[in-house]
């Protein structure tokens, strides 16, 4: 959520940020005019209730001076007062209600530096990177060359090696799921190896519950907005995770850390799992848009004056990654009306994919100010003493596997069929090569 104090006082500059990411003026008065009558409710009920204490403090008083008709003479008072006073506290609740409903999905406050623009058309390239010519800028890169046998798209090559069996995962699961066999399995299980690995010098290894509570999807700002792509269990209320982003925040939920144990760095490889309610018909096939897909995960807690560092800490292990992988990648500089609700400030990293001819995001890298720490209520120390102060969040895909899966088929495929591996891969897998199975029904 976005400080609400904050936007009292500013109330112009933040009504302007807020109008770059698509929230139009009356929505950001609406705010203003129920938390102002929301505050005004909540006054009047205290002072009521003060007063109620006041009165049996009086009772009790003039009950000890045997002044019984003064005493059931205030008695009345305070009973009649009380009565007032739950009509004081349904409107404070009501208030409240109609106040969340609009503070909860307001997004976050975009980052002085984040691209303005609303959309995606606005996003802002800063780099690309290929094997062969290092980081380019954007006016200097020319995508290379590839074979015919690297244009063949990923689901033909998988189903011809007998590693990516789609048409049996739709059998027993519908359409947008994908089933990995054999060297396929066993290529998911390596790339999460590899990237674990990767991460091991900096970030404590978890592997939180995929099943959260609801207020574990509230914090992140999965919810309430975005519930219609949740897999919701309705009967144990429990929510199927979107990404570990989920559960690695909450992990500090309703906690006060010492700013020197900040930062906090978590990484966590789990199933996520995703409707995709708005896909229908767009880039569905193969395993470029999935229900359920593999991801490792890192998310960090920090002080403020650390985000920028954690921020790009986080984004050039996702770039090592894939510079390891030997695959073509640029990095996207998110706009202000294409990031996401929680984000102040986004990169994207995309591959190239010769086999269709996109490219793909394999991770987003965020930087959350204090916007998820304040629906978490994840608090710090400050060193230097005063009350506790929200941290800041980041996290990022490091990486997300069914793209960077298909690319690496389409990159390695060779003329004869198979699939030549990176080096650095190949060594979690086994072998160099993927080679053409036998399937079993």
């Amino acid at each position: 959520m976005i400080d609400l104090r904050n936007l009292r006082e500013h109330t112009e500059v933040v009504s302007s940020q807020l109008r770059n990411r698509g929230v139009p003026k009356v929505t950001v008065d609406e705010l203003l005019a129920t938390d102002v009558q929301l505050r005004e409710a909540i006054a009047a009920r205290d002072e009521a209730r003060a007063r109620v204490n006041d009165l049996s403090r009086e009772v009790g008083r003039l009950s000890k001076q045997g002044e019984v008709g003064a005493a059931a003479e205030v008695r009345e008072r305070s009973r009649q007062l009380g009565a007032s006073l739950k009509g004081m506290e349904a409107a404070v609740a009501q208030l409240a209600e109609r106040r969340d409903a609009i503070w909860l999905v307001l997004p976050n406050i975009p980052a002085h530096d984040a691209p303005i623009g609303e959309d995606e058309s606005a996003n802002r390239v800063v780099r690309y990177w290929s094997p062969g010519g290092g980081h380019q800028d954007p006016g200097d890169f020319t995508l290379p060359a590839f074979t015919s046998y690297q244009q063949v798209p990923h689901w033909e090559i998988g189903a011809n090696l007998a590693i990516l069996d789609l048409e049996r995962a739709g059998k027993i699961s519908g359409s947008m799921f994908a089933m990995y066999r054999g060297q396929g399995a066993r290529l998911l299980r390596a790339l999460t190896n590899f990237a674990l690995a990767a991460h091991a010098d900096a970030y404590e290894e978890i592997r939180p519950p995929t099943l959260v509570r609801r207020e574990t999807m509230m914090a992140t700002g999965h919810l309430p907005k975005f519930a219609d792509e949740a897999y919701a269990v309705e009967r144990d209320g429990l929510y199927a995770i979107p990404t570990a982003e989920v559960p690695l925040t909450s992990l500090g939920r309703d906690e006060i850390f010492a700013e020197a144990d900040l930062p906090l760095r978590f990484t966590a490889y789990t199933s996520c799992f995703r409707r995709e309610a708005g896909a229908a018909g767009r880039d569905t096939r193969g395993l470029l848009r999935l229900h359920e897909f593999d991801k490792v995960e890192l998310l960090v807690y920090c002080v403020p004056s650390d985000a920028t560092a954690m921020h790009f800490d986080i984004l050039s292990r996702a770039e090592r990654l894939i510079q390891r992988l030997g695959l073509i990648y640029r990095v996207l500089d998110l706009c202000t009306g294409d990031l996401g609700q929680s984000s102040a400030r986004t990169f994207d990293l995309e591959v190239y994919s010769p086999g269709t001819g996109k490219w793909l995001e394999v991770s987003s890298v965020s930087w959350f100010s204090d916007y998820q720490a304040r629906r978490a209520n994840i608090r710090y120390r400050p060193s230097s003493g005063g009350g506790p102060e929200f941290v800041n969040t980041l996290n990022g895909s490091a990486l997300a596997w069914p793209r960077i899966f298909a690319t690496l088929l389409e990159v390695g495929h060779q003329e004869d069929g198979t699939v030549h591996l990176p080096p650095d891969l190949a060594t979690y897998f086994g072998a160099a090569t993927l080679e053409s199975q036998k399937i079993r029904a």
